[in-house]
Formats: structure tokens, sequence, C-alpha cells
């Protein structure tokens, strides 16, 4: 059984490698191999810590992600958000593998994003708005600013020191970064990402140019809601997992006109697969919802440990 340890796991992960196990991931997400069974979400005595179990299978890995959110851990000094990766042998279905991964995570998604937006931004994409300043945010910026010629980046959160720590930590990065209103910060945009816990649409969709690309990373639960839903109804909509995405994710607002077949919405991975379009026209607007699927997990372990034994 192999162990890798928060700390290596943190020292092994680059968004290169983060990049590649997400796109495989999101290619066996929309295979007929690939197996994401629904998540289960969970709260522990204290009702503010709460976690999620996250399972799935390909044709090489099976396994699960127990993703947890402890409020109080800043005062212990510790993180709120953590994971861990468990790996089943393929054999006889004993522990193949368990992997900490606190910070892989948020390579993790960040690098599903990026993946998305390689494929429906606009090559020229230039400005970039954050809604939220948390941990998340600082890995959505590396990792867009990796593919697309980011050179501004607008930040939209309530005043405090993480906000204005975080404007700065960007603008020595060698970017532009200011903190702005909302609707600046959209109609700005060439690129929109929310990393927030709303249970709100954030935006008014009158606010989104042509040609934008936006891409909801927040809506990960029941009732979460980023998303303007008229934003959803004129826009070209694309996602990790279909299934996930009107349980747990943004399109869970417009589950009934999907059902119906009102409004399409395309796997990502049957875009990277060429069996779809992404983006078809320059002022096209495209929305990716990200909600995170186990098989994402399942890839990145996968790839941390092959990186561990060329060490």
């Amino acid at each position: 059984m192999i162990y890798i340890s928060e700390e290596e796991s943190a020292a092994l992960v680059t968004h290169d490698l983060a990049f590649e196990a997400a796109r495989a991931a999101l290619v066996a997400a929309a295979s007929p191999e690939g197996r994401v069974f629904p998540a289960v979400l969970g709260r522990a005595r204290e009702a503010s810590n709460t976690f999620s179990i996250k399972s799935g299978s390909s044709g090489g890995l099976t396994g699960v992600k127990i993703g947890s959110f402890w409020s109080g851990n800043p005062a212990r000094g510790l993180p709120r958000h953590n994971s861990t990766i468990v790996l089943l042998d393929q054999q006889t279905g004993r522990l193949g593998a368990v992997i900490e991964a606190g910070k892989v995570n948020a390579y993790r998604t960040a690098a599903a994003d990026a993946v998305a937006a390689d494929l429906l931004a606009r090559r020229q994409a230039k400005v970039l708005a954050i809604f939220g300043a948390g941990n998340q945010a600082s890995f959505e910026v590396t990792a867009l600013a990796r593919i697309r010629p980011i050179e501004t980046v607008l930040v939209v959160a309530r005043p405090s020191p993480q906000r204005d720590a975080f404007v700065n930590q960007i603008g020595e990065r060698g970017l532009e970064a200011h903190a702005v209103s909302v609707e600046e910060a959209v109609r700005a945009a060439d690129i929109v990402v929310t990393a927030t816990p709303s249970r709100e649409p954030l935006f008014d969709a009158a606010w989104v140019k042509p040609g934008t690309h936006v891409v909801s990373m927040g809506s990960d639960a029941a009732g979460k809601h980023e998303l303007p839903s008229d934003l959803l109804s004129k826009a070209s909509l694309f996602c990790d997992l279909l299934s996930q995405s009107v349980q747990i994710g943004e399109f869970q607002h417009l589950r009934d006109a999907i059902d119906a077949g009102l409004l399409a919405v395309t796997p990502i991975g049957d875009v990277i697969e060429k069996r779809a379009p992404g983006r078809r026209f320059e002022d096209e607007i495209t929305v990716f919802d990200s909600s995170g699927i186990s098989l994402q997990d399942l890839y990145m372990a996968d790839a941390l440990i092959r990186a561990k034994l060329r060490r």
C-alpha cells in the first residue's frame, strides 16, 4: 500500500501535473468506462464542520475522495479544507494507496477550470474577474494565467485584510490587480470565475459582454447558486459531469429545462475528444459548471504516485 502525506503531495504537485490529470479525468468522465457515483454530503457533531465523499471508477482506477471543511481549524493553525484520496487495488479491492491531498485539491479544481477555459475562452482573453479572495481564488488565477494571456485581475470580495493581501499577492506575480465593484468587474471581464459559497446569483446577466467565458466552481451542494438564470438561457453550457451538475452543481437550478430538452449541456470531455464543439464564434458566451468530480481526484492520485516513483 502506497502512502503519500500532505507534505509530500504538496511538494509533488504542479500546475502541469494537475492540468494533464484533470484533462484525462474529464475525458474519462465522458466515456462509457467512466463512472461517477452520487456525492454524499455530511456534517460532524459541530454543524459548521462538514464533509463530502465522492467516489468513482474508470478502466484503471477505483476509489474515493473524502473532503472536509472544519471551520475552527485556523485557530489551530490548520487549513479549513482537507482532502484524502483512497485508491482501491483493482484486483483485490484492498487498499492500494492513501494520499493526503489538501493542497492538491486546490490544484485539481483550478486545473479542471483551466482545461475547460483552454477550449472555451477566447484566445486573447486578458481580463479575469474573480469572485472571492479565499484560498481557491489564488489557484484559479495561476491556472488560468498559464493558458491565456491574462494581464489584469479584478477581484470582487468584501473589504478585508485577506482581500487586500490577495490583491497584493497577484500584483507580486506581475499582473495588474484591483479590488472593484461587481458591475465593474463583470462588464470588463473576458473570463469570470465565481469561487464563493453563494446561494443567490452574484451579478446581473446584462453586465456580461459578448464573448465572455464564465466559470461557476463554488456551486457544489444543493441550494448553492452563483450565476443568474437568464445568463444561462442565452449562453452555451458545458459541465464536468451532467448527472452531478444537475444535482449539486450550478445547473441544479435548470434541471427541469434540461430534462425537458429545452436547454443543452455539453460534457467538456466530449469537447476534448472532438465529439462536440467548444467555442464556435467570438461573440458566444460560454459557461462551464465545475462541480468537481471524483475522477479528477483519482487521476490526480495516480499522477502523484507516478511522480513519487520517478523520484
